[in-house]
C-alpha cells in the first residue's frame, strides 16, 4: 500500500512539474523575444517530430529555467517589443516588397517603438512622433551616427557623403563645408541664375511637346542599397553571387568617369572664362574654389569633390524630381487643389511670362501644397538608417550600444494621432501653420531632423517650389486615354525614394 501511495506522490509531483513548465512556455512565447534565434525545430511541424518522452520532475525544471534564461538574456534590461524572429534571417521575412507599409503595420500590433533583428544586427523601428522627437531632440546626439553599409561604402567614396558618414571630425566639417560655403541662404540666392535658367529649360522642353502624351517623370538614378553582407556578415558571399557587389562596382565605376568628366570641364572653363562673363558660378565652381581655402579644415582632393558633387545630385535631383512628380500626381487627382493653386500664381504672376524666386512669398498656397504632398510621399520613406553610439534609455526601454535605428517618416506622416483625416490630401492643413521644413515638428519630417537634418532644406525647397509654380502657371495637365482625374494610380513603388510605381502620363495643354 505504501508503495502505490508513494508512486501516486510522485505521478502527481511529475503531473505538476509538467503543468508548470507549460506554463512557464507559454510566458516564454508571450514575452518579448530579445535573445538568441529561436531553434529550428520551433519551426517544424509536430506531425513530423518525434514523440518526447516524459521528462523526470528534476529535468523539467532544468528545461524551463534554460529555456527561460535563453529568452531573458539581458540580466533584466528592459527591451521593445519584438516580433517572433526566424533563425539567421531574424525578421527580414516581415519588410516584404514595401517596408514602410509592412513597418506601419507591425507598429500597429507591438507599438510605436518594437525591436526587429535583421539578420544578426538589432534594429530599432520608430512608428510615432512622439518616438522620433525622443530620437532626434532629447538623445539626438547618442542617436546621430551612421551604420557601415556595403554598397553606400562602394558607391559613395567609402561612405564619405555626409549622408552616410558617421558621426565624428570628418562629418562636422564636411558639412560645415555645405552649410556655410555651398549652400548658404547667401549662396543659395547666388544660384538664382542657374536654377532660373534650368526652370525655363524645362518649360521649353514641355512647350515642345505640347498635345503629345509625355512622361512627367524624368529618368533618376535608382539603386538599392540592401546588403544582405551588411546584416548576415558570414552570408556576405550571397552579394557576390546574386551580383549585387559586382553592378554596385559597375555604378561606381561609371559615377566616377562622369565625375571626373565634370570637375575637368569647369577646370578647363576656369582656365579661359571671361572675367566679365554674367554666367553665374554654380556648385562645381565654389567647391574648385574651395580647394585653396585653408580655412575648411579638409584638403579637398579629387574625392572629396566628387563626394560632394554626387551628393548635391543624389540629395538635391533625385528628390526633387521625386517630390515634384508626386505634387504633380496630386494635383492632378484633386482638382479643386489645381484650381486653386492656379489662381493663386495667376494672381501673383499679374501677365508676366514666368514666376520669379521674389514671387513665391506671395504664395502661401504653393508651399501648403508642397508641404501636403511631402507629409503624404516623403521623399525618402524610411530616414537614412541610424545606430546608438551608446547605451541608451529610450522611453523605459534599454537600447543597446551599436543597435540600428530606422524612422518610419511615411507612417508618421499618416499618424491619425497628429493628423486629422491622414490619408486625405488637403493642403489647407498647412496654412497659417507653424510647420517648417527644418525638422522642428516631429509629426512632419520630410529632410530628417536633429544633427542629421538634411543640410540642402532651402536649395531643395526653393527649387521645388520655383518649379511648380511655373508648371501649373505655364499648363494645364490631361491624363491619356479618357482616365478621370479621380482615377489616377497613385501606387508607390519603395527604393532609395519613394518613386511611382507607374509612370505620369499626361498631355500638356498652354493656358495662355
Amino acid at each position: 500500500m505504501e508503495s502505490e501511495e508513494e508512486a501516486m506522490r510522485l505521478l502527481k509531483e511529475e503531473d505538476h512539474s509538467k503543468e508548470e513548465s507549460k506554463q512557464n512556455e507559454d510566458d516564454v512565447e508571450d514575452k518579448e523575444e530579445d535573445g538568441p534565434a529561436l531553434d529550428m525545430i520551433d519551426f517544424l511541424p509536430s506531425s513530423t517530430l518525434p514523440p518526447t518522452p516524459p521528462l523526470p520532475s528534476s529535468l523539467g525544471v532544468i528545461f524551463v529555467l534554460v529555456k527561460w534564461f535563453s529568452f531573458d538574456s539581458k540580466n533584466g534590461k528592459n527591451i521593445p517589443p519584438s516580433p517572433r524572429k526566424l533563425p539567421i534571417i531574424g525578421n527580414f521575412h516581415l519588410l516584404g516588397s514595401s517596408p514602410n507599409r509592412s513597418l506601419q503595420t507591425l507598429s500597429q500590433k507591438h507599438g510605436p517603438i518594437m525591436l526587429l533583428h535583421l539578420g544578426s544586427i538589432p534594429t530599432l523601428v520608430a512608428s510615432s512622433s512622439e518616438v522620433a522627437q525622443e530620437i532626434m531632440k532629447t538623445h539626438d546626439l547618442s542617436f546621430c551616427s551612421r551604420p557601415s553599409l556595403t554598397i553606400p561604402n562602394i558607391v559613395l567614396y567609402g561612405s564619405r557623403v555626409i549622408a552616410f558618414s558617421p558621426y565624428g571630425e570628418h562629418w562636422r566639417r564636411l558639412k560645415s563645408i555645405m552649410v556655410l560655403k555651398l549652400l548658404s541662404t547667401t549662396r543659395v540666392k547666388s544660384y538664382q541664375y542657374v536654377i532660373e535658367s534650368e526652370i525655363d529649360h524645362m518649360i521649353w522642353v514641355l512647350g515642345e511637346r505640347y498635345g503629345t502624351t509625355i512622361d512627367m517623370g524624368a529618368t533618376l538614378l535608382s539603386l538599392t542599397i540592401f546588403s544582405v553582407g551588411s546584416y548576415i556578415p558570414w552570408l556576405s558571399w550571397i552579394d557576390q553571387i546574386n551580383g549585387l557587389i559586382g553592378r554596385a562596382e559597375k555604378i561606381a565605376k561609371d559615377f566616377d568617369e562622369f565625375l571626373e568628366g565634370v570637375i575637368e570641364e569647369h577646370v578647363n572653363k576656369k582656365k579661359c572664362e571671361d572675367a566679365n562673363s554674367s554666367e553665374g558660378e554654380d556648385f562645381v565652381d565654389i567647391l574648385l574654389d574651395l580647394q585653396n581655402d585653408e580655412t575648411t579644415g579638409i584638403t579637398l582632393d579629387r574625392d572629396y569633390l566628387k563626394t560632394l558633387i554626387l551628393e548635391a545630385f543624389l540629395g538635391g535631383t533625385e528628390t526633387n524630381q521625386t517630390s515634384l512628380q508626386w505634387a504633380l500626381s496630386e494635383l492632378i487627382k484633386n482638382p479643386r487643389v489645381m484650381r486653386k493653386l492656379q489662381q493663386e500664381v495667376t494672381e501673383v504672376a499679374q501677365g508676366r511670362p514666368k514666376i520669379s524666386e521674389d514671387d513665391l512669398e506671395k504664395m502661401p498656397y504653393l508651399k501648403a501644397v508642397l508641404k501636403e504632398s511631402l507629409r503624404l510621399h516623403p521623399p525618402v520613406p524610411l530616414l537614412v538608417t541610424r545606430i546608438a553610439m551608446q547605451d541608451v534609455k529610450l522611453m523605459g526601454y534599454d537600447i543597446a550600444a551599436g543597435t540600428q535605428l530606422i524612422i518610419n517618416a511615411w507612417a508618421i506622416g499618416r499618424d491619425p494621432v497628429v493628423w486629422e483625416e491622414p490619408y486625405e490630401f488637403r493642403p489647407e492643413r498647412f496654412l497659417n501653420s507653424s510647420l517648417d521644413y527644418h525638422g522642428f515638428q516631429f509629426g512632419w519630417h520630410p529632410f530628417g531632423g536633429g544633427r542629421r537634418t538634411c543640410p540642402g532644406i532651402q536649395f531643395s525647397a526653393l527649387v521645388m517650389e520655383l518649379a511648380l509654380a511655373n508648371i501649373v502657371y505655364k499648363f494645364d495637365m490631361v491624363l491619356p486615354d479618357g482616365i478621370k482625374n479621380e482615377d489616377l494610380d497613385m501606387t508607390d513603388s519603395f527604393g532609395i525614394t519613394m518613386q511611382r510605381k507607374s509612370p505620369l502620363l499626361v498631355s500638356v495643354i498652354s493656358r495662355f
